[in-house]
C-alpha cells in the first residue's frame, strides 16, 4: 500500500532511442547553418560551456553575442579568427553603441566576447597578449556626441591623403554608417545625379538612396581619378578587398590627432551623429532624416541628432510668436 504523501512517479519521457533535445543540441543545429570565422571554435566553446553546467539561458546569450561579433568580423574583410586584434575589439564596441544599444547592452554582450577570447587564449589559439590592457567602457552620454562645427574644420583641414579625404567627408556629408561606405563599388555611385544607392543586406537588394553635397563629389572624383580601376570597391584595401574597419578607424584618428583633438573622444561614428545633427539643426524633418539615415524607428533617429541650444531658441520664439498673435485655433 502506498504511503499517502508519495510522490507519484513521473513517466519516463526518454523512450528506448529517443533522447530529449538539449539547449546544446538547438545551438549546434543553428550554428551548423552559419558562415562565420571561427564557427569551428564556437562550437567547441558551446560544448565547453556545456560540460560545465552553464545555464541554457547562460548559453542562448552567450551564444547569440559572439555570432553578433563573428558577423561583424567578417564583414569587416576578416575571416581567420586567429589574427584577432585588439582593434577589432574596440571596433565592435563602437559598432554596437551606433546601433544604438544601451551601454548596458553592450557590456553584456562585451564579456561574453571576451571569455570566448579567453577560451581561445588558453587553447593556444590567441595570443596572451590579446588583452593583456583591460577593456573599458565609456559610459556615453544621454545623447550620441555629434562634433562641434569648428573641430569638423579642423578635422577636415588635416586630411592631407586623397583616399582618406573622400572617405570621411563621405562619411560626414552623407551619414552612412562606416561598413556601409567600405562595402560601395562604382555601381553604387552616380556622381552625376549625387546620389548612392545604399544596400541594407548581403543577401537581398534592398536599401535607401543617400545624397552626396558638392564638397564630397569635388574628393571622391578626385580619389576616383588616381584609384586602381580594376578594384571592385571604392575604398579598396590590399588586393581587391575592401579596407577594413580597424584601418579605417585608425586612419581617422591618425587626423584627430594631427588636428589637436585626440582628447575629445570622437569616434569615427560621431561623423554619423554629426551628419545628422547638422541636417537637423538646419531644418530637415526628422521623417526625412530617418530614411536618410536607414532607421526602421524614427525613435533611434531622434536619439542620434541633438539640437543645438540656438536652433531650441529660436523654434521656441517662432511658436510663441504664432500663439500670441492668437493662431491657434481649434479644440484639443
Amino acid at each position: 500500500m502506498e504511503h499517502a504523501n508519495a510522490i507519484p512517479k513521473q513517466a519516463d519521457s526518454s523512450k528506448e532511442g529517443v533522447r530529449e533535445r538539449t539547449t546544446l543540441d538547438h545551438i549546434i543545429e543553428r550554428l551548423a547553418s552559419m558562415e562565420l570565422p571561427g564557427k569551428e571554435y564556437l562550437e567547441q566553446y558551446m560544448h565547453y560551456k556545456w560540460r560545465v553546467n552553464h545555464k541554457p539561458r547562460t548559453m542562448k546569450g552567450s551564444f547569440t553575442s559572439i555570432v553578433l561579433f563573428l558577423t561583424f568580423y567578417g564583414a569587416s574583410g576578416k575571416s581567420d579568427i586567429t589574427r584577432l586584434e585588439r582593434s577589432d575589439l574596440d571596433a565592435f564596441i563602437e559598432h554596437e553603441q551606433d546601433r544604438g544599444m544601451y551601454i548596458s547592452t553592450v557590456k553584456v554582450r562585451m564579456a561574453s566576447v571576451i571569455a570566448f577570447v579567453h577560451f581561445l587564449m588558453e587553447q593556444d589559439i590567441l595570443s596572451p597578449l590579446l588583452l593583456k590592457k583591460t577593456i573599458r567602457l565609456k559610459l556615453p552620454e544621454t545623447l550620441p556626441r555629434a562634433m562641434n562645427p569648428s573641430d569638423v574644420k579642423k578635422l577636415i583641414g588635416s586630411i592631407d591623403v586623397v583616399r582618406d579625404r573622400a572617405l570621411i567627408l563621405l562619411l560626414l556629408r552623407t551619414g552612412i554608417r562606416i561598413g556601409e561606405a567600405l562595402s560601395l563599388t562604382m555601381n553604387d555611385i552616380d556622381l552625376a545625379e549625387k546620389k548612392i544607392h545604399v544596400l541594407e543586406g548581403e543577401k537581398n537588394s534592398m536599401g535607401r538612396v543617400v545624397y552626396l553635397s558638392g564638397d564630397a563629389v569635388f574628393a571622391l572624383k578626385r580619389w576616383l581619378a588616381v584609384r586602381n580601376k580594376e578594384n571592385t570597391f571604392i575604398f579598396s584595401g590590399r588586393g581587391n578587398s575592401p579596407i577594413c574597419y580597424s584601418t579605417a578607424r585608425s586612419r581617422f584618428f591618425v587626423y584627430l590627432r594631427k588636428a589637436g583633438l585626440e582628447h575629445k573622444g570622437y569616434t569615427v561614428h560621431c561623423l554619423r551623429h554629426t551628419f545628422a545633427s547638422e541636417l537637423l539643426n538646419a531644418g530637415m524633418r526628422l521623417e526625412v532624416l530617418q530614411q536618410l539615415l536607414g532607421h526602421r524607428d524614427i525613435e533611434v533617429t531622434r536619439h542620434y541628432a541633438r539640437l543645438t541650444d540656438k536652433t531650441r531658441e529660436e523654434e521656441y520664439f517662432r511658436a510663441m510668436a504664432i500663439i500670441e498673435k492668437g493662431g491657434i485655433h481649434g479644440d484639443y
